[in-house]
């Protein structure tokens, strides 16, 4: 009788359904998985099975999940993170992988794609220029979204700081444009 290799894989999402859910379908997929909903959650699991991948929510408990890549290094060196976001802008995926992130993916996203970004071996760039310019919404949620990770993912910080109220700024983010 053979023991078959299976990658360990630690879930951080504050969700706890779809946490549940995520890590189901990647352990059917042959992953040895583990789910944390909150920041000491994962880091303890990093600590006691070193993961070899960990997806993880860009938001946590309404914290950056972006704090959460060093430590999460630290307590698995080596780790492949995957940054999976309801709240996709290109700021805070380039401050995931200036991080230590190897790959970015916008909710919802297929079992099947998180699995091959988390395997990929480069960060795929598209360094093309764009076909057109950027929508007046689109480059409002980009500047909303850099604000936002200046602030660590504090609400009231970034709409104090847009001079916006805290309700209109979570209705915008919210509602992410076309395309996001």
């Amino acid at each position: 009788m053979t023991v078959e290799y299976a990658p360990t894989l630690l879930v951080v999402d504050d969700d706890s359904a779809f946490n549940r859910v995520l890590v189901r379908a990647l352990a059917q997929r042959g992953f040895d998985t583990y789910g944390a909903t909150d920041s000491e959650g994962a880091l303890e699991l990093a600590q006691d099975h070193s993961p070899e991948f960990i997806v993880l929510d860009l938001n946590i408990g309404g914290e950056s999940g972006l704090k959460l890549i060093r430590p999460l290094l630290e307590a698995s060196p080596g780790a492949r993170i995957l940054v999976l976001t309801g709240y996709a802008s290109i700021a805070t995926a380039v401050d995931a992988v200036k991080l230590g992130a190897i790959q970015y993916l916008a909710k919802p996203a297929e079992v099947d794609a998180i699995i091959k970004a988390l395997r990929a071996e480069d960060v795929v760039i598209d360094d093309r220029a764009p076909d057109a310019p950027l929508s007046v919404d689109r480059l409002e949620w980009e500047h909303i979204q850099r604000v936002l990770a200046e602030h660590e993912g504090n609400i009231s910080a970034t709409a104090r700081a847009l001079q916006m109220h805290r309700r209109t700024l979570q209705r915008k983010l919210a509602r992410p444009p076309s395309g996001a």
